[in-house]
């Protein structure tokens, strides 16, 4: 009988960690997943434990194509670019978006409201235009200096990080505004960040040495204490666009502290 219930609690535990595989993949990229019949939308908040799984498959795919076009002579400057033009496909540049909007509402927002109201308006200016651009050189020239070897682990890593860094600031900062997607994924328990953080911090530490994981996850804490810091001054809480940027940050850092240890 004891073993009856121990296998069917390891069936449901299993279960619970694919529905949420299924629901962060939905949420953090285009592509069709099947969602979970019985999805809650509390079921949002756990389902952040998934999110660097979920990044670490973004960055493998990214990776795979990056060295595809290598393989057939492209030269790195436009493999680089290529694969993150397919990186922004594949998530539907939520991530960017949510950069651009900070960019926007943090630089040219008067006060707190006005802030807000820029951060949802979804015209692109000035501010968010720069960020994107030193965003997307910084990721682009690190990207195509990486030795070959490199390129995927690199990738995989960045892309888990970066994503553990949301469930972090989810739990731990207070909501800028109640409504939007932050808002609507809710607040993650203590024990699905630490789930998110751990998985992140093995993805790392099984793709890179010791050293570099290492280094690699402390500049994505850098960046993502840098960003909540940054939003409760600015907004005194965090949105979803606070999160895609944490996302950016930690991925780019990532890039270009790996780029220059690897190359």
């Amino acid at each position: 009988m004891m073993e009856r219930e121990t296998q069917l609690a390891m069936v449901a535990y299993f279960k619970g960690w694919l529905d949420d595989l299924r629901l962060a993949a939905g949420l953090l990229t285009r592509l069709p997943v099947p969602q979970p019949d019985d999805a809650l939308p509390q079921g949002l908040a756990r389902a952040q434990r998934a999110f660097p799984l979920v990044g670490a498959l973004i960055g493998l795919c990214i990776g795979l194509i990056d060295r595809a076009l290598l393989g057939i002579g492209i030269p790195s400057l436009a493999a680089a670019a290529l694969a993150l033009g397919a990186s922004a496909a594949l998530t539907g540049a939520m991530h960017e978006d949510g950069l651009a909007d900070v960019g926007d509402g943090f630089g040219g927002g008067r006060d707190r409201a006005a802030k807000l109201a820029i951060m949802r308006d979804s015209r692109l200016g000035t501010y968010g235009a720069l960020v994107l651009l030193v965003s997307f050189a910084a990721r682009l020239s690190a990207l195509a200096s990486l030795p070959l070897a490199a390129i995927v682990p690199t990738l995989v890593v960045a892309h888990a990080l970066a994503r553990a860094a949301i469930p972090v600031l989810a739990a731990n900062m207070p909501l800028a505004r109640d409504d939007g997607l932050g808002a609507s994924a809710g607040q993650p328990e203590t024990a699905s960040v630490v789930a998110a953080v751990i998985v992140a911090a093995a993805i790392a530490l099984l793709c890179l040495p010791a050293k570099a994981a290492l280094l690699a996850i402390a500049v994505t804490a850098a960046g993502a204490a840098a960003i909540a810091l940054l939003a409760w001054r600015q907004i005194g809480g965090v949105t979803g666009d606070v999160f895609g940027a944490a996302e950016q940050i930690g991925e780019t850092a990532v890039l270009v502290m790996l780029a220059a240890r690897l190359s």
